[in-house]
């Protein structure tokens, strides 16, 4: 069960996709059920055609009392992915600060306005779909969970990828409320699962959930849509690259940072910058690179790449980096950047915070700073500049490792010893 991103690329969507997959290849029976809105994917949509809580439904059921009046028939309609999908090119709040109310009410479950939308999803899994297993994409779903535990004897399992990000935007009343409910409905839930202990070990004592039944199964990408292989340098600047949402949180303002004092030492070097620029983001961004490079940045030394549509255009834009950063201001619950850098052969220099450390401790493929500090990512970076052996291997070893322990084969074995299923070729 995956919550669309309303129109945008979302790293959560992405994976969930992509272990969809990697199950489905396995020779698992996978139903990829898309709620809220459409997933926005960068290579084939793997999800159902049925969509669940449909976003502009959810959304009157909340704030409009005499919308609950109408006929389910009525509104149905509204559900359907082609208007969700024209819905969302419009634009769909999502921002956490906003939506601490109706954050309660999907928690409240049949117990609120939203039991219409409930109730034909429990249907569905419990009487028509009938899995062995039911994985929720996070922890706001919970509100579902009660009345499905009811009449599923199958397994329900919480991935939780940053539930407490959006949790911590909300207003401190609405906040405590929903942390509240969230641990009142864990007790429903036969596992919760993490992709880092990291975030395990955070996110389980912040929501009140009990320790013993958190779960970690590894980051995946699928390496082989990717392209890159490590290489060594071309005459050419050492080029920097950004790939990830560009927004205050992801740390795209401290990479400005630490770029413009390695850029103070050597001339030979350029910043490449790319993924998905919410409109709420567009005014501070633009702020940021102007302060960094002028109104006029100079191609030389700073592009914005955009957001790549595939699999294909994004593995060309990170094959064009010599070293991947994206310094988060938060510990990071995933790293999915980290990954792709890896699968195309390059090496990445991340914050030593959240599952930063385990990846790049894990694999060799990196290096790891103090968060914060500019001026040690920029040595950082310069250390690979002046080695270029050393960044070389550190590419090498990333290039192994994702294949290794993060491969879509070990996402498929985690995933069948987490739910005790045995491979089809055993069954």
């Amino acid at each position: 069960m995956t919550a669309g991103g309303a129109g945008m690329f979302c790293g959560s969507c992405l994976h969930d996709n992509d272990w969809a997959r990697a199950l489905l290849d396995a020779g698992e029976d996978v139903t990829l059920v898309p709620l809220y809105t459409p997933l926005k994917l960068d290579r084939d949509d793997l999800s159902a055609d049925r969509l669940f809580f449909g976003g502009v439904n959810v959304y009157m059921r909340h704030h409009a009392s005499w919308w609950r009046r109408l006929p389910r028939a009525v509104t149905r309609w509204l559900d359907h992915p082609r208007v969700l999908d024209v819905v969302s090119r419009f634009g769909v709040e999502n921002d956490a600060a906003t939506l601490g109310p109706l954050t309660l009410t999907t928690l409240a479950g049949i117990n609120g306005p939203l039991r219409p939308e409930i109730e034909p999803l429990v249907d569905f899994l419990a009487d028509d779909l009938r899995p062995d297993a039911v994985f929720f994409s996070n922890v706001l779903l919970a509100g579902v969970v009660p009345p499905l535990r009811a009449r599923f004897d199958g397994q329900i399992l919480g991935v939780l990828q940053g539930d407490d990000l959006f949790l911590d935007a909300l207003d401190p009343a609405h906040r405590a409320e929903a942390v509240a409910a969230i641990a009142r409905h864990g007790e429903s839930f036969d596992a919760f699962v993490t992709h880092s202990a990291d975030y395990a070990s955070r996110i389980g004592p912040a929501l009140g959930l009990p320790a013993e039944k958190f779960r970690t199964l590894p980051l995946t990408v699928d390496a082989e849509g990717h392209g890159g292989t490590p290489r060594r340098r071309g005459d050419g600047p050492f080029t920097v690259g950004y790939f990830a949402r560009l927004c205050p949180e992801k740390g795209f303002g401290e990479l400005l940072d630490a770029f413009g004092v390695l850029h103070r030492r050597r001339d030979d070097v350029r910043l490449v910058a790319g993924g998905y620029l919410h409109p709420r983001d567009r005014r501070w961004f633009e702020r940021q690179v102007s302060d960094a490079f002028g109104d006029r940045p100079d191609s030389a030394v700073f592009v914005h790449a955009g957001s790549p549509d595939s699999v294909a255009e994004k593995s060309d834009l990170i094959r064009s980096f010599d070293v991947l950063s994206v310094p988060t201001v938060y510990r990071e619950p995933k790293g999915l950047p980290v990954l792709e850098a890896w699968a195309n052969g390059v090496p990445v220099v991340q914050p030593r915070h959240g599952a930063f450390p385990e990846m790049v401790e894990g694999s060799g493929g990196g290096l790891l700073v103090t968060p914060g500090d500019a001026a040690a990512l920029a040595d950082a970076w310069e250390s690979l500049i002046d080695d270029e052996d050393r960044r070389l291997t550190l590419a090498e070893a990333g290039h192994a490792g994702v294949r290794a322990t993060h491969s879509p084969a070990a996402l498929v074995a985690a995933t069948r010893n987490l739910v005790g299923a045995p491979s089809p070729a055993s069954a």
